[in-house]
């Protein structure tokens, strides 16, 4: 058989495809080496002489248009020039790709056959060129510098003595191969963790190893571990982390308190969710002799227990953040750190990093402190009881129904004073930033009634009330005049080293395309100045506001802003309007603000500034992994959604075209925000097409449209909890 392919081939003088792309691939993914003919032909598995010849005359070819030169005599390197450049790469579902380069203004395009085993978010080198018949750029991509991510989760499917794993992210275009020694004692239909090994030049697919099983797909436990795994997020503490947090010392002894101020006998109560465990921060309310008051924001002192270049200061830097799922928290410290010894938990004594302010009855700072304190937390207060108490502000008993302890409960009347008071501040403190240019996000949020086996019973809304917003405001004025004190002085900045969280402008094209959705439904945006595209963008997320294109809007205007992110670079938060801001509030969730305390203890110790290049590094590491978490929280929301419209398949729901694409649209339930897709197959009446420009499906006989932002009718067709996506059927009148 071999013998008469031979023949054939010789016979047909075959002429290698795609050569030029082939050999250029050879030297651009090596380009720092020289090769000859031969080790060209043997990296293609070419052996037969007519291949050899093809390989010869390309390389001579190649020569001549300045792509090779010879180094030595009959060996060749690739000739670096401007056109190669190095960025990420963001796969689409299809397969191609573009690359993000800081050096280039546009995206480079690189279809398919060009990726070169390049995966997701990977770090290239592209060779850029101008497409036939066309202005636009392609690429090449001849080097993987970095690959982003190697373990991947999935289902495995199992052939005789191989299987395939079938990866859950749709950014990833390829299975992957696994030998049958390699399989961990995974079976047919299991989800698995698998580990990228090996991609051969010639194998369609990579090479990995499994190392994970994880469950049966469709499993509660299976999916949200799952999740946790695809982003990289550890839901368990190694064994040593929780051996060293459990033998920390704990007791406050008499030689601490000595060296810090002492606020325990100060009111001084918390205010958080219903169901939180870690009370990161604490409020104490004193009114001085002057008429003024003395606010202290009271932080959890993580950073005396969690001590630089220990175990348990290396974890929490690796995790960077806590991550909020539906049914649970994967905390960032160990729980008997997080739940307890730093906890400002009712009635016990904490030691806290404190920023102390005396306010005047308009709201402004007269005077500030910040240091290391000990305090006593008066009282526990869940937002629901914050909230009766600032509406019904002569009501100083809690009824039963809203109470923590399920029963009526009366609030002492300094807490109930302080309450009042801080809320009269805070709303002073929110009307005079929202004049400076903040943008006020006050999205709904959705949440989960969960039985005890964690399934969705019911579906409610969490909504920013007066009490959210008071512990908000002077969170934020914590926050910005830490960083104020430490990057501002005597009138202009300094060049002190510390961690700001800055927010950049947005994107002017982003708000065009925002302005030509908004549109549509009758709103619009001026964008002639920084002022006037923040006062717009409030007015906008106050019109839409309880309306059934609200969360779609407010989507749609959040895409539009940049990323908040840490940098030791300060640019200012444009969102907050503030010229300096800082994560200085929650330390036992965030690893920025340890950082943060060590940096402020540092300098009012009298130290001189640390190296930058250190800080900015576990910066990028910081707004990295808050990404990764955010993007997990939503896949537990997705997640929970469909589960529980697994239970609501024969109901009948009123929805909102959320997004529009060639292949369908995508409706949001008004009454529980669940989002599926109508494919454009499936509506029956008529033959859609996708019109760009109106942000609609047309139909070509009766010219119907169904437009982003309408109000259309659905039912539940199909729901699958492993890609954790919805479909409907439009339901016509």
């Amino acid at each position: 058989m071999s013998k008469k392919k031979n023949k054939i081939y010789k016979k047909k003088n075959n002429v290698i495809k795609h050569l030029t792309d082939k050999v250029l691939k050879i030297f651009n993914t090596n380009s720092t080496q020289s090769f000859n003919y031969k080790q060209v032909a043997s990296k293609m598995n070419i052996t037969d002489a007519n291949g050899k010849q093809q390989i010869i005359q390309k390389i001579e070819e190649l020569k001549n248009k300045g792509k090779l030169e010879e180094v030595d005599r009959g060996k060749y390197k690739v000739i670096q020039n401007e056109h190669y450049y190095i960025g990420k790469v963001d796969v689409t579902a299809r397969g191609n790709g573009y690359v993000i380069c800081d050096d280039l203004e546009h995206d480079i395009y690189i279809p398919s056959r060009n990726m070169n085993h390049a995966l997701h978010n990977d770090i290239v080198k592209v060779y850029v060129y101008n497409r036939k018949r066309s202005d636009k750029q392609e690429g090449d991509i001849v080097e993987i510098i970095e690959r982003k991510k190697t373990d991947y989760v999935g289902v495995l499917h199992m052939n005789k003595n191989f299987g395939f794993v079938i990866p859950d992210d749709s950014k990833m275009y390829v299975d992957f191969f696994v030998p049958q020694k390699k399989l961990f004692g995974a079976v047919d239909g299991d989800k698995v963790l698998v580990s990228f090994v090996d991609w051969p030049e010639n194998s369609k697919n990579p090479f990995g190893k499994i190392k994970k099983v994880l469950g049966k797909p469709g499993d509660h436990n299976t999916e949200i571990h799952s999740i946790l795994l695809e982003y990289n997020l550890p839901y368990e503490f190694p064994a040593e982390v929780e051996e060293d947090a459990s033998t920390l010392p704990i007791e406050i002894t008499k030689e601490e308190v000595a060296k810090r101020r002492d606020m325990r006998k100060v009111t001084t109560f918390t205010i958080d969710p219903k169901t939180a465990k870690d009370f990161d921060d604490a409020l104490s309310f004193e009114r001085l002799e002057n008429g003024n008051y003395e606010i202290g924001i009271h932080i959890a002192d993580v950073s005396h227990y969690v001590q630089e270049n220990t175990i348990l200061d290396e974890e929490a830097y690796a995790r960077a953040t806590s991550v909020y799922l539906v049914d649970r928290v994967v905390p960032m410290l160990p729980e008997i750190l997080s739940n307890n010894v730093c906890s400002l938990r009712p009635n016990e004594e904490k030691l806290t990093f404190s920023a102390v302010f005396e306010m005047n009855d308009k709201s402004q700072v007269v005077n500030q402190w910040f240091g290391r304190t000990v305090t006593y937390s008066d009282t526990r207060f869940a937002y629901e009881e914050a909230q009766f108490l600032i509406e019904n502000p002569t009501e100083n008993t809690i009824p039963a129904d809203i109470s923590l302890t399920g029963e009526s409960r009366k609030v002492d009347a300094s807490i109930q004073e302080a309450t009042l008071t801080l809320d009269r501040l805070a709303k002073t403190l929110r009307k005079r930033r929202m004049k400076q240019g903040a943008i006020s996000f006050d999205r709904v949020e959705v949440r989960f009634d969960l039985d005890e086996e964690a399934n969705p019973t019911g579906v409610f809304f969490k909504e920013s009330k007066d009490a959210n917003k008071l512990i908000e405001e002077f969170m934020l004025l914590a926050n910005r005049r830490v960083a104020e004190f430490i990057g501002f002085k005597g009138g202009r900045p300094t060049n002190n080293t510390f961690i700001y969280r800055i927010h950049d402008e947005p994107d002017i094209e982003k708000l065009n395309s925002l302005q030509g959705i908004i549109s549509k439904f009758g709103y619009k945006l001026n964008l002639n100045s920084k002022e006037t595209i923040s006062n717009s963008l409030n007015k906008l997320l106050a019109d839409v506001h309880g309306k059934g294109e609200s969360n779609m809007v407010e989507t749609l205007a959040i895409r539009s802003m940049s990323k908040a992110v840490y940098t030791t670079d300060n640019i200012g938060h444009y969102g907050l309007a503030f010229d300096f801001y800082s994560h200085f509030t929650s330390p036992i969730r965030r690893y920025p603000d340890v950082m943060t305390h060590r940096l402020l203890q540092h300098y009012l110790d009298g130290g001189k500034s640390p190296k930058n290049a250190i800080y900015e590094e576990k910066c990028e590491h910081s707004s990295d992994r808050e990404q990764l978490a955010a993007k997990a929280e939503r896949d537990s929301i997705k997640y929970m959604q469909v589960k529980y419209m697994q239970d609501h398949q024969d109901q009948i729901f009123k929805g909102v075209v959320s997004g529009v694409t060639e292949w369908g649209i995508y409706v949001e339930i008004i009454e529980n925000k669940c989002e599926g897709m109508v494919r454009i197959r499936d509506i029956q009446d008529d033959y859609y097409i996708f019109d760009e420009k109106q942000y609609a499906i047309v139909g070509q006989s009766t010219q119907n449209m169904i437009q982003l932002g309408e109000e259309v009718t659905v039912k539940v067709k199909h729901t699958d909890l492993e890609r954790k996506h919805l479909d409907f059927t439009l339901i016509r009148e």
